[in-house]
């Protein structure tokens, strides 16, 4: 379903991604392990449409992003693709299922069946009860669950995640590690996940290394 390749990607004389090429299959929960500065994240940025490479193809769901113009390409991020990342990016000022409905707004959906959409996800992420709480009412776990709720919100294709479990303690990672696991087997979820977790990493169908801007294995 996602296709990379031949990737390169430099910030001034730095060549941070040297030629790096990739598959992943719908329903595949793949990690991307590696030292820092071995340019993981920098990928999943270019996968999800946040940045452009310099070089090679990113073809998703046939789909070569490379040849979309801005406002096609933020359509397509908008509806395909959700992101969960370290910092969880809430917006403060609104409640729990305010801040899940963000997508499905930008993308002019309907409010309400918005909102009942939200409404069910927060319930199957353990949060019913937490719906009207804002951000700053909600535990760090509850917080990043939150988003979880809101990459899920259009029904993208793929969920990117980078770092998700970064601020967490130990339970709520484990917590937040199964609840991966449990949406890649309730909805066959795709995920590429990047992180220093070497647990999660090992539980992955796919465990990808990354070493000095290629993968190794």
């Amino acid at each position: 379903m996602i296709s990379c390749q031949n990737i390169h990607k430099s910030y001034d004389k730095i060549h941070v991604l040297k030629g790096v090429s990739l598959d992943i299959q719908k329903g595949e929960l793949a990690c991307i392990v590696g030292p820092s500065g071995a340019g993981k994240s920098t990928l999943l940025h270019i996968i999800g449409t946040l940045d452009k490479a310099d070089s090679g193809t990113v073809t998703i769901a046939g789909q070569d992003i490379s040849t979309l113009k801005d406002n096609d390409l933020s359509l397509f991020r908008n509806t395909h693709l959700g992101f969960v990342f370290q910092f969880h990016h809430l917006l403060p000022e609104f409640s729990a299922l305010e801040n899940v409905c963000i997508p499905a707004f930008i993308a002019k959906k309907n409010e309400d069946k918005a909102k009942q959409r939200a409404k069910e996800l927060l319930d199957f992420l353990g949060l019913k009860d937490r719906i009207q709480h804002r951000p700053g009412e909600l535990s760090g776990g509850e917080q990043q669950r939150v988003s979880v709720a809101r990459a899920l919100m259009n029904e993208p294709l793929l969920i990117l995640a980078d770092e998700p479990t970064g601020n967490l303690d130990t339970e709520r990672s484990e917590e937040l590690h199964q609840l991966f696991f449990d949406l890649k087997k309730e909805f066959n979820q795709t995920f590429i996940i990047v992180t220093h977790n070497e647990h999660l990493a090992n539980r992955a169908d796919r465990k990808i290394l990354m070493r000095d801007g290629r993968i190794q294995e």
